[in-house]
């Protein structure tokens, strides 16, 4: 069975570099200087492989592959790049790329996947042909995540590969991670993207509100109940109803929510009738999901429906070497949103950055940084501006704690740390409402430690 492979990159180095690295690899190893040029040559000669870099003048390689998704299915496209925006990650891979790879690239792994590309050829020669690309995405908008830890580069290429079914995902990871920003991506990726994304914070809501809020209700249901009200599955139609912290609702509402995954309907409460649950449900905690089971606080049926697909993001200090884009993506962010454009951060900044543990993870990153842009008098942030967490009450700074609100401001800090983040054990320590606690920890910025 031939092995070919055609290489398309703008950068001449890379096109001799690769092409004499894999000349081993296959029968026949050609080269394209341009997406164009590449297309001219398969219309000459087929190959079994493209390796295709997606940032070339012209047409780029996102383009060539929706074109050869579309005329030769039957090739195989693997997508390289130094381009840290993770979502192309997933959009390459929804379009039908076989692999995505960052450069500098890594051969030893470059020739792992070239093994494993061509092994499912020669079992797909024997079985049915490739199918067709998916359907055009609708392009994500809002906030993007960049990149290029390998951890972060599976996940989006999973994203990819799950945008274009209707498979329910558990998205697991500490706060402050970017959980919901996965589930949008999903979203957004998926041909459903143009369909309401609906989002709940579970443990935002009473568990008394919890089934309402996301069911409805109709007239009358309670005493409170003057009139109908769509609850969130309904007004999320066929898009997406993302539950967060779903490792925090009570034993009644799992039960519940059991029954729409089985059944894909749902009863608004009072309702004597059924209404149809056609909206795509990705599930999002912080939580111990295996520990909650033993524990009895989760539903171990519940969980095996929600975990179709798992996606587990590390916490930032597990990638620190995103730190620095991760820090220049959030500056820019944040400069846009004041109209301060083109801050940059001193190199000392850098350091101290990666220096850093990050308990609230990117949430933290993002808000120590928005506070340094907003604080800074030039447009070079120095490390003075960079300033960590908030002061805990146990040996606390008496000359930066003056005033009763920032007594306050550490008190709450520290118990929410101290809960990991539980909002309702940590009300019930501060002896306050949990209402109160969420307007407290909205007052303060606290947040990222939720």
């Amino acid at each position: 069975m031939s092995r070919s492979i055609l290489i398309v990159d703008d950068d001449d180095r890379i096109l001799a570099s690769l092409s004499q690295a894999l000349g081993s690899e296959s029968d026949e190893v050609r080269t394209a200087a341009s997406a164009e040029l590449a297309i001219a040559s398969l219309a000459e000669e087929p190959a079994d492989v493209v390796l295709a870099d997606l940032k070339m003048p012209g047409m780029d390689g996102m383009e060539l592959l929706k074109l050869l998704r579309e005329r030769s299915p039957e090739i195989d496209v693997l997508m390289m790049t130094a381009y840290d925006d993770l979502p192309t990650v997933a959009e390459a891979m929804r379009e039908g790329a076989s692999d995505y790879l960052t450069k500098p690239l890594d051969l030893h792994h470059l020739r792992r996947v070239l093994t494993r590309v061509f092994e499912d050829r020669s079992v797909r020669s024997r079985s049915v042909p490739k199918s067709q690309g998916a359907t055009d995405r609708a392009e994500a908008g809002g906030e993007r995540m960049v990149g290029r830890d390998p951890a972060m580069v599976e996940i989006f290429k999973l994203i990819g590969q799950v945008a274009g079914t209707r498979t329910t995902v558990v998205i697991r990871g500490e706060s402050g991670t970017g959980k919901e920003l996965v589930a949008r991506e999903i979203h957004a990726s998926s041909p459903y993207a143009e369909e309401p994304f609906v989002a709940v914070n579970c443990t935002a809501l009473p568990a008394t509100l919890l089934e309402s809020e996301l069911f409805g209700h109709v007239k009358g249901a309670f005493t409170d109940a003057v009139s109908a009200r769509k609850g969130r599955f309904a007004l999320a139609g066929r898009g997406t109803i993302f539950l967060d912290e779903i490792g925090d609702t009570p034993p009644e509402f799992q039960a519940k929510l059991l029954r729409v995954l089985q059944e894909h309907e749902f009863y608004p409460v009072g309702a004597e009738l059924p209404e149809r649950a056609e909206a795509r449900v990705i599930a999002a905690t912080h939580r111990n999901l295996e520990e909650e089971i033993a524990g009895g606080r989760f539903r171990e049926d519940l969980y095996y429906r929600l975990r179709v697909v798992e996606i587990v993001l590390p916490p930032l200090r597990e990638r620190l070497g995103d730190i620095p884009l991760l820090a220049e993506h959030l500056v820019r962010k944040a400069g846009e949103a004041v109209d301060r454009r083109g801050l940059e951060l001193a190199p000392e900044c850098i350091d101290a950055l990666m220096a850093h543990a990050w308990p609230g993870n990117v949430r933290e990153l993002e808000n120590c940084l928005t506070r340094a842009v907003v604080m800074s008098t030039s447009d070079v942030i120095r490390p003075e501006r960079i300033r960590f967490g908030v002061p805990t009450v146990a040996g606390m700074d008496t000359e930066s704690l003056s005033t009763l609100e920032d007594v306050e401001r550490a008190h709450v800090a520290q118990i929410l740390r101290a809960t990991d983040g539980h909002k309702s054990r940590s009300a019930e320590i501060l002896g306050i409402s949990r209402p109160r606690l969420d307007r407290l920890i909205r007052k303060y910025a606290l947040d990222n430690l939720t």
